[in-house]
């Protein structure tokens, strides 16, 4: 299930409240040994990083509440909790609908099978990643839940084959 709150701590603090607060190389390998495996032990990080089991914690809360560390989730297999079919929708809002993005941009962060939404350019709006049970649940999610709404201009589905996750994420630089 994806993790709403982004949505709230992104709109409280942008880029550049987050580049701010810089990073350090101490930083930069706690960041590094989380994304590879965010269940490592505290005293592992520490150890890794050449600091003190309290300063790592104290650094890993510095990183959550300037925003550079985003949360810590478990990522779960659609398919394994009955949700097998996924696909990229981009949707094209109405002209006019464009001033009130924050409102969209929560809905769509309502909907349970949406994955993840992506601001994007071009002659699109938004992408999102859905996953639902099969082609129907696809079919109605777009019918019922997106083309009806009456911000939306018009929707594109692309059925995903397979979905990969490269591991640990982007690397901290």
């Amino acid at each position: 299930m994806p993790d709403h709150s982004e949505s709230v701590r992104r709109k409280a603090g942008g880029p550049q409240e987050i580049r701010a607060g810089g990073l350090d190389d101490t930083d930069r390998i706690i960041l590094r040994i989380l994304q590879a495996d965010a269940r490592t032990p505290n005293n592992a990080i520490a150890a890794a990083a050449g600091i003190a089991p309290s300063t790592c914690h104290g650094r890993i809360r510095s990183l959550q509440e300037r925003g550079i560390i985003r949360g810590f989730h478990a990522e779960v297999d659609p398919a394994a909790v009955g949700r097998g079919l996924q696909a990229l929708i981009s949707i094209r809002l109405q002209a006019h609908a464009r001033s009130n993005l924050g409102q969209f941009e929560d809905y769509l962060a309502g909907l349970p099978e949406v994955e993840a939404i992506f601001f994007v350019t071009g002659d699109r709006d938004f992408l999102i990643h859905v996953a639902v049970p099969d082609s129907a649940a696809l079919r109605d999610l777009v019918a019922q839940n997106l083309s009806v709404r009456p911000e939306v201009a018009g929707t594109n589905t692309a059925v995903l084959f397979d979905y990969v996750r490269p591991r640990g994420g982007s690397p901290a630089p």
